[in-house]
Parts: structure tokens; C-alpha cells; sequence
């Protein structure tokens, strides 16, 4: 659904602000795109909406073309910009309204999207109040509605749950959750690494335009962070000398009621490794993965990026 292979736009002043892109996104699947500020996110999305010629490389959007069919991209597209672009003396209903317009739905396909839409995202009894009136959460909802007016295969969501309350946040990811079931492809540009680690299918860091990795989480935990670690853990002192590990296991750390394990294969050496430890009479209370999350993977990958050191 959406493809992309050597993506990059270089500006005047020979900056090249993405360099090199290249992406494969599937049907009903949810891309996370990672990256500080100015890392390209932004603009890879601008080229993938049409807004900007590519200067090398080429991306399809939904079979097609960013710069040979850029009217059939945006018509197949809904944007979330960082920018929202409202009309502020535009009622919400007026705004929905004039956009369903651009998007050449029927007036009374108009009216139903807009209806549900409102109400859907808690906003039906400010529709009648201008835009300029909204709060931030307020005109965050509302744009994320434009960008679902028209029904598109194809949402492009940068910071979708900014400056929203907690409730409004569980809404919108609740929302992408049931987008992506129907087939939908997403990518979301997002700071909030719960949010991309709870949503994404696969993930891309980005950094001064380049895409340092791309895969799925576990993938990106293997390549970054090295082998899963298990804990085992002991209602009294263990003594853990002479243990047999089995191939493919290290112990990593020991204290005097737990151990850690580095495993390479978890699936295969997990039951042979607790049959070992029950076999001695351990006084097992647990063994359970050691929970490694995004951010991890993020702050790592970055710090080898700028070549500091990283700091577990």
C-alpha cells in the first residue's frame, strides 16, 4: 500500500533533508516512524501526500505514483499534519463540511460522515462553535475527523494524540487500532514511544534523514539490545554452582535469590533450562522474561548514532 525505494528530497541549499528511504508498508498494517526533530519524518510524509517532489527515488501511495499521480494519491490519503491548517472562523460543522466538499463526497454522504464523526470523537455539541473558539485538544480531534471524512485507505498521522487529554488519547489509539483491522495502512510520525510500541507493526528510525532500522519490535530488540534475557527467581538462597546450562544459554547476572539468563533460542531451551533448575530442588517462585521496551531500542540506536555513549 504504500512503497518507497531510495526516497530523498535535497533543498536548495544542498541539504538533503531525507536521503536514501526506502519503505514497504502491507495492507491493515501500522508503520511507526521515529526520530527527533528535523530527522526527515515530515517531510518523507509531504512526498508520500504528493505535497513535495522527490528529488531522487520514487514512493507509490495506495498502486499510486507520488509524482505521475498525485491527484489519485491525495484523493487516496488522509493527513494529520503538525499543523493543523483550521479555519478558525469556521464552524466545526462549516469546516467538516467544506472539506467533504474537496473530497467530492455527496451531500448526504457529507452530512453522515461528518455527524458521526463529530459525535464519535465527543465534539457534537461544539460543532455549531467556530474553530478559533476550540482548545488544543479540541482542534486535534477535529483534524484527525478531516483526515477520516472521506473514508481513505491511507492515513498519514503526525503526533496524532498531541496535546489531547488521556481520555481523548485512548479514544484516537483505540481509533487506529479499529482502522488498521479494516485494511487500513498507517503510518504515524510520533514522539510517544508507548504509543508507537502499543500500536506498530513494524518500526523505522529515522535520523538526519536516513532510516537507521526498520523491522518489527522484536526484531529491532534481537539487533539492538542482543539476546532475550529470562529471570529465574527463588523463594530462598539458591545455590546455583555446577548448574548445567544448556546450549545456546549464559547466565548474565546472579544475585543470591535470582538468576539471569541470556537465551538465544527461548522457545526451544526454555523448558529444558526450568527442567534443570527443578531437577536440584530450586525453590522456583518465577521465571519470566525480562521486559525490554522501545524505549531501549530508541535510545541506544541514537546514542550509537551520534557516537556518545549509552547509558542503560
Amino acid at each position: 500500500m504504500i512503497e518507497t525505494n531510495d526516497l530523498s528530497k535535497q533543498f536548495n541549499n544542498n541539504f538533503w533533508a531525507v536521503d536514501g528511504v526506502t519503505l514497504n508498508v502491507q495492507p491493515g498494517q501500522i508503520l511507526a516512524l521515529l526520530g527527533q526533530n528535523g530527522a526527515g519524518k515530515t517531510t518523507t510524509v509531504r512526498m508520500l501526500t504528493a505535497l513535495l517532489r522527490p528529488s531522487r527515488g520514487c514512493a507509490r501511495v495506495a498502486g499510486y505514483d507520488v509524482v505521475k499521480n498525485q491527484k489519485d494519491v491525495r484523493s487516496n490519503v488522509g493527513v494529520l499534519t503538525e499543523q493543523h491548517g483550521l479555519y478558525m472562523r469556521m464552524t466545526g460543522d462549516e469546516y467538516l463540511e467544506f472539506f467533504g466538499k474537496v473530497y467530492g463526497l455527496a451531500p448526504q454522504a457529507r452530512k453522515v460522515r461528518r455527524d458521526y464523526l463529530m459525535q464519535y470523537f465527543g465534539m457534537a455539541d461544539v460543532a455549531p462553535r467556530r474553530c478559533g473558539e476550540y482548545s488544543k485538544g479540541m482542534k486535534q480531534k477535529l483534524a484527525l475527523a478531516r483526515a477520516l471524512l472521506h473514508d481513505p485507505p491511507v492515513l498519514l498521522l503526525d503526533e496524532p494524540t498531541s496535546a489531547m487529554d488521556p481520555e481523548s488519547s485512548r479514544l484516537v489509539r483505540d481509533e487506529i487500532a479499529r482502522l488498521r483491522s479494516s485494511q487500513r495502512t498507517i503510518i504515524i510520525c510520533t514522539h510517544n514511544l508507548a504509543e508507537a510500541e502499543a500500536l506498530a507493526d513494524s518500526i523505522a528510525i529515522i535520523y538526519r534523514g536516513r532510516v537507521l532500522l526498520h523491522g518489527t519490535l522484536d526484531e529491532l530488540k534481537r539487533i539492538v539490545l542482543g539476546p532475550v534475557e529470562y529471570e529465574a527467581k527463588f523463594a530462598r538462597d539458591f545455590d546455583a554452582g555446577n548448574l548445567d546450562l544448556p546450549p545456546g544459554v549464559t547466565l548474565a547476572a546472579r544475585s543470591a535469590n535470582s538468576l539471569r539468563f541470556r537465551i538465544e533460542a527461548p522457545q526451544a531451551v526454555n523448558p529444558v533450562l526450568v527442567h534443570a533448575l527443578t531437577s536440584r530442588s530450586a525453590p522456583l517462585v518465577s521465571f519470566q522474561e525480562v521486559p525490554r521496551k522501545l524505549e531501549q531500542v530508541y535510545l541506544k540506536t541514537m546514542a550509537e548514532a551520534q557516537g556518545v555513549a549509552y547509558a542503560t
